[in-house]
Order: structure tokens, then C-alpha cells, then sequence
């Protein structure tokens, strides 16, 4: 489940601060996260509206995460792709299919079911 301020971000589809823009408050008492001030143009969303953003917000908190696990490894061997440096065939083909690893992916499930390749000796 996506947290408030991820929903948030997703309805508003813009980063947003929340020192200013948006407020958030937990009284402690177990019902979680809830929207104290909201001073952005926009309407206010209503909790359902939150609430069917719940997938596609985990899915971006879940990309985001690959991605950065995916540029990781791409950045471990970029020293391999320099100029003076000759790329062999299985390397090319290791970086290309982290390249392209966040292809056809639109859920959680893809995601979290993702298989990085091997890199190669």
C-alpha cells in the first residue's frame, strides 16, 4: 500500500512540498497519515480518489527502485563501454538487456517477478 504522500504526488502528478503545499498529520491513534492543510490550486482528493491510486503509486515507488538497482549495474561496467576499451559481444548483450529490463512492465507484480541477467566474466 502506497503511503499518502506517494498518492499525493501521484494525483497532483508533480512534485509537492509538503512543508507548504500540502500538510500531513498522524494523531498516534492508529488510523495513520491524513491531510491537515491543503493549499495547492487543485481540489482536494477525496479518500476514494486516494484509494484507486494505490497501484499505480506502488508501482512508481517499485520502478523507481529497479531503476536505480538497474543503473547501479549499468554503472559498474560503464568503464568497459569507453572508447579505448573493446566491448565483447556478451557484455554488449548483458548491458543491453539491463537497458532494457524495464520493458513491458506495468504492475507491482511485474516488477517484484523481474530476473536481472548475469554479467558476464
Amino acid at each position: 500500500m502506497a503511503s499518502l504522500s506517494n498518492k499525493i504526488r501521484q494525483y497532483v502528478n508533480a512534485e509537492v512540498d509538503f512543508t507548504t503545499d500540502v500538510l500531513l498529520q498522524n494523531d498516534s491513534d492508529g488510523r495513520g497519515d491524513y491531510i491537515k492543510e491543503w493549499n495547492l490550486d487543485i481540489a482536494e482528493p477525496t479518500q476514494a480518489q486516494l484509494d484507486a491510486l494505490d497501484a499505480q503509486a506502488d508501482f512508481n515507488v517499485a520502478i523507481t527502485n529497479l531503476r536505480a538497482k538497474r543503473d547501479r549495474l549499468l554503472a559498474a561496467t560503464d568503464y568497459l563501454a569507453l572508447s579505448d576499451q573493446t566491448l565483447s559481444a556478451e557484455m554488449s548483450t548483458y548491458r543491453q538487456a539491463l537497458r532494457d529490463i524495464t520493458n513491458n512492465l506495468t504492475t507491482v507484480s511485474d516488477v517484484d517477478n523481474v530476473t536481472f541477467p548475469t554479467k558476464p566474466d
